[in-house]
């Protein structure tokens, strides 16, 4: 195979799979071919300098539709969302991650929690939330009478960073359409962000968490509430006030969208 051929085939794939994940447009750097297909090929490179951004089309047929989270085959949807995630290896977080952290919990639910990124518990279980961090999550939505399971639980990426350090730009971008899937299916009627990386990017934003706070926001059309991450709370005792006052609006703002009474106990 040639390399004109090879370098077709590496981008085809590619837009392929955005395509799958409901991603219409395609934004790359311009550069030159050789500089495209040593980043097709190995996304953790650094290639080129960044002049002007080129707009790839997708051809709209390719695209799946969106389907209702109960409409017959949903199921099937959701199931090979989370194959393709599970096999994504579109950014540089691929070839350090000892498993993908998809998401768990009810597909169904009415209540979507959104954090930053797995940590080291989270890479080495395939779950998101674990370990004290978890453990405290658990006991803020009990509080608001939410079992863990009534709720669907995930992070902005997908893939653990290197030392739990920020995610950055390109990393986002790779895992975006896999989120805004997530919420598709998932239909949820409130949102709650946890932690200023996760609000910035559900919000498109860079204001810092002390503004986002004490606001409702949207996010594709659902409100969304901003508050501090519970691996946070265990570092800052001070915090914990601000946060059960978060916790208080976000319970308001899902009961008045209609989200269904939660079966947990409360306190």
């Amino acid at each position: 195979m040639t390399e004109r051929a090879r370098w077709r085939e590496l981008l085809a794939r590619y837009l392929r799979q955005r395509a799958e994940l409901g991603q219409r447009e395609l934004y790359l750097e311009s550069c030159t071919n050789a500089e495209l297909l040593e980043r097709l090929r190995a996304p953790a490179a650094a290639g080129g300098v960044a002049r002007e951004a080129d707009v790839i089309r997708v051809d709209a047929p390719a695209v799946r539709e969106a389907v209702p989270v109960d409409a017959p085959g949903s199921g099937d949807r959701f199931d090979e969302l989370r194959a393709d995630a599970l096999a994504c290896t579109l950014c540089r977080l691929a070839e350090g991650r000892t498993t993908v952290v998809f998401g768990e919990g009810d597909r169904h639910a009415d209540l979507l929690v959104v954090g930053e990124a797995p940590g080291y518990e989270e890479d080495r279980q395939g779950r998101p939330f674990v370990g004290p961090a978890g453990k405290l999550l658990d006991k803020m939505l009990a509080a608001i009478g939410f079992r863990r399971d009534e709720v669907f639980i995930c992070n902005v990426l997908k893939c653990r960073p290197p030392q739990n350090r920020d995610p950055v730009a390109d990393e986002v971008a790779a895992c975006r359409p896999y989120l805004r899937k997530q919420v598709e299916l998932v239909a949820p009627k409130a949102i709650c962000a946890f932690g200023r990386f996760a609000a910035q990017t559900l919000l498109a934003t860079d204001l810092s968490l002390g503004r986002l706070r004490g606001a409702t926001h949207e996010f594709m059309g659902i409100p969304v509430v901003v508050t501090y991450h519970p691996a946070a709370l265990l570092r800052n005792q001070q915090w914990k006030r601000p946060t059960w006052e978060d916790l208080k609006v976000l319970r308001r703002i899902y009961d008045e969208a209609g989200g269904r009474a939660p079966g947990g106990s409360r306190g």
